[in-house]
């Protein structure tokens, strides 16, 4: 049975995201614990999410005033796309790269919280963002300039 699972410390006090964030370590957990057959199938499943969690949290991002290249959504793709290339090499039957990957998402996914996630979620706040509407309470809160880049300088060392 994995250890990686939601703790109360990765919460960000904003359910959206947060249930977003269980879903994910859910199926990391999921997949570590996977047997080889269906390790695959649970892969896929978990880019399916992360794919949907990140252009969720980009669909935000972009409606509070982020630039569409920022740091944040970068990391997104950056992520996503190696997963896919693990899905890659999955398929060719190297398994422990994907277990492998699974493990480093361990690692990852608390970091990225804690680090981008954490801004993401002040931010929202700040703005009033409804997440369920789209509707902002507070629009003299948004950034004048669109944000490029997130609080952790240099950015490029979050991928």
């Amino acid at each position: 049975m994995s250890s990686f699972t939601w703790s109360p410390e990765m919460s960000l006090d904003m359910p959206a995201l947060d249930t977003l964030h269980t879903e994910c370590t859910d199926l990391i957990s999921a997949v570590l614990d996977a047997a080889d057959d269906a390790l695959l199938a649970l892969w896929d499943r978990l880019i399916a999410h992360t794919a949907e969690h990140f252009g969720q949290e980009d669909r935000w991002m972009q409606a509070t005033g982020f630039a569409p290249n920022n740091c944040h959504s970068s990391q997104h793709a950056t992520v996503l796309q190696i997963m896919r290339e693990g899905a890659e090499q999955g398929a060719a039957g190297n398994l422990a790269m994907v277990r492998q990957m699974a493990h480093e998402l361990t690692v990852w996914l608390p970091h990225h919280i804690d680090a981008m996630d954490a801004g993401l979620a002040q931010h929202l706040s700040e703005v009033g963002y409804d997440t369920a509407t789209g509707r902002i309470s507070k629009p003299e809160m948004l950034p004048q300039n669109t944000v490029s880049s997130c609080s952790v300088e240099p950015c490029g060392s979050h991928a």
